[in-house]
This record gives C-alpha cells, structure tokens and sequence, in this order.
C-alpha cells in the first residue's frame, strides 16, 4: 500500500524482482526541482501541452496567412514554412509551446498577445522561448529569469513542456 505524498513505480518486466521501488513524493519533486545543485537556478514552474496536428493543418487551410500571423512571429512562420514537408508539424509543435508557456505562467487569464510568446531556434537546433509585452511582465512578477522549452512532433501529434527557471 503506498502512503499518502508516496509515488509507486511498479517494474514491469522485472520478473525476477518482485518488489516496487517507492519514492516520497516530495523527494521526487525536490530532485526534479533543484536537479544536482541545491544553490543554482531551478524549475519553480512547468507547463505542458499536446497538439493534434491536423487540427492545426485544417486552420492554416481554412484561415491561411491570417492564422499565422495572429499566432506567430515573423521568424516561426518563416521557419515553418521553409520546409513544405514539415510545415504542419512546425506550426503545431510551436503552438504546443506557447500552450504549455501559458500554462506554466498562469497566464490564461491575462490576455496575452500569441506573439508575445516566441519559440527562438537557435544555431544548435535547439529551440528556448523568449516573452515580451504581457508574457514578460508575468514572468518578471514571478521572479522568472528564463523559459525553456522542449518540442516534440510524432505522427499527428506534437508536444511541448517549458520549465520557467527562477533563482529564488
């Protein structure tokens, strides 16, 4: 039976053992949060989301450049568009992120502009979101010093998770 503020992981090929590994719950979080150095920056926030991507593929047929520019800055909406093949799973992983930003901000409420949360690809190929107008102005409020985001796409789904990083 586990305890209350426990996590069960129960193995599930591990016949030999048959034993599940239990985790306190708050234990688990503190690792996820502070990570290997208790006095550096940490997740104080996270935000997740998950897109069907043909659902973003029939909004960029039925509305065109007119939902892209609502939704993306300049720079996403050349970077989706510059490959035909993936365009679709571009938009909607970008979407994913920006999602997942509104909900590790709590910004659901705040009215903020889409364009204010921008997926920034860089040179590597790995993608950090910067905020302006409302976005940052949240973040600043939370003590947040930066946003990082993951980007997945598989199939007809594209996926985000952002980890807003505060140093308090």
């Amino acid at each position: 039976m586990v305890g209350k503020g426990e996590v069960t992981i129960a193995p599930r090929y591990w016949a030999v053992w048959r034993s599940e590994v239990k985790l306190h719950a708050e234990k688990l979080i503190h690792g996820l949060s502070f990570g290997l150095s208790e006095t550096g920056p940490r997740a104080s926030r996270i935000g997740i989301d998950l897109v069907h991507v043909p659902r973003i593929q029939e909004s960029l047929r039925e509305f065109g450049e007119r939902f892209q520019s609502k939704l993306f800055t300049d720079a996403e909406v050349a970077y989706a568009n510059e490959s035909p093949a993936h365009r679709n799973e571009r938009f909607a992983a970008r979407f994913a992120a920006k999602e997942a930003a509104i909900k590790a901000l709590s910004l659901s409420e705040a009215g903020v502009d889409w364009k204010d949360i921008e997926v920034v690809r860089r040179d590597d190929g790995s993608c950090e979101l910067a905020l302006q107008g409302k976005a940052r102005e949240a973040a600043d409020a939370l003590r947040i010093h930066r946003v990082l985001v993951c980007l997945s796409h598989d199939g007809e789904y594209a996926a985000a998770m952002v980890a807003a990083m505060s140093d308090t």
